[in-house]
């Protein structure tokens, strides 16, 4: 029985899609990570972040919205209540804010390390389309200079830039399918040159901008970009939310590799909602229709 159980906490991932050529990358998941208290479980989970420290912060759509772990996954704090209505994205800034997207309030909350609020953007409960109303937004990015950028989102179909204070600057977008136009604009990043890669959900493509909102180029070959993260190497994962499958790529769009498969079990996947990278590899993956968070660290 000992045996059996060690072997459920660490499964190995290494899956390649029949309907694709991309390389496999070679994962194990620690199924026992992370460690709720005793009668606590996430709701469905779209967001997941990780800090300079290497603590993880997941945001799901249950009771205690945002939980924080260290990497070994216990918990540290949880907070959030009443904050939110359909929680939808986490990030964290270079400076160690955590910012929150939520579809429902349609806002944007920044908040200190504490977990105090110190920025709102968006009315709560006021959907619009304007320097300071949304509609269902999804994600949120940061420029090289601290700009802040929207993907907005389910209704609207734009993004929006923000000056690093909170002051709008320009949007661009709207519902279609030819360059520049999105259908559900889900996932939005930036990387060193201030190109703004956004995931274009049911086009099921990434678009890439300027820093102004000037296409540049497009990828059809990367399934349906329900997440990005954005690494300090310049590669990119990509959570493909329809494939249940995660994919890493050069900024050429080159994919490196791909791991997952549709499922329930340790290490399969299902609604792969977003991800984070941490500085050791450990990829951290949110679930929609499985609730859950999953760690995936590298290796045979």
């Amino acid at each position: 029985m000992l045996i059996r159980i060690l072997c459920l906490c660490l499964v190995v991932v290494s899956l390649v899609f029949s309907d694709s050529n991309f390389p496999a990358m070679q994962y194990k998941v620690n199924s026992d990570w992370p460690q709720l208290p005793a009668g606590w479980n996430f709701g469905e989970t779209p967001g997941v972040a990780v800090d300079a420290k290497g603590h993880v912060f997941v945001l799901h759509r249950g009771e205690h919205p945002i939980i924080e772990f260290t990497p070994e996954g216990k918990m540290v704090r949880s907070w959030g209540e009443g904050l939110f209505i359909r929680p939808h994205a986490i990030r964290i800034d270079p400076q160690g804010n955590i910012w929150t997207v939520d579809n429902d309030t349609h806002q944007i909350l920044k908040m200190d390390p504490s977990g105090r609020v110190r920025l709102v953007i968006g009315r709560r409960g006021q959907s619009g389309e304007s320097e300071q109303a949304f509609n269902r937004p999804t994600d949120v990015a940061f420029g090289p200079n601290g700009e802040i950028y929207i993907s907005d989102g389910y209704v609207n179909s734009r993004v929006a830039k923000f000056s690093k204070d909170g002051r709008y600057i320009t949007a661009w977008g709207k519902k279609g399918k030819n360059p520049g136009e999105f259908n559900l604009p889900h996932s939005i990043a930036v990387d060193k040159q201030g190109r703004v890669y956004v995931g274009d959900r049911e086009n099921r493509r990434l678009q890439i901008f300027d820093a102004d909102g000037k296409f540049i180029e497009q990828w059809t070959h990367v399934g349906s970009p329900w997440g990005l993260d954005l690494q300090p190497d310049q590669t990119m994962f990509i959570a493909d939310g329809y494939n249940d499958r995660v994919l890493k790529v050069d900024l050429t769009g080159k994919v490196l590799g791909a791991f997952g498969g549709n499922g329930r079990m340790p290490g399969e996947l299902s609604f792969v909602h977003h991800l984070e990278v941490d500085s050791a590899g450990n990829v951290y993956v949110g679930e929609i229709k499985n609730q859950r968070v999953q760690k995936f660290v590298p290796g045979k």
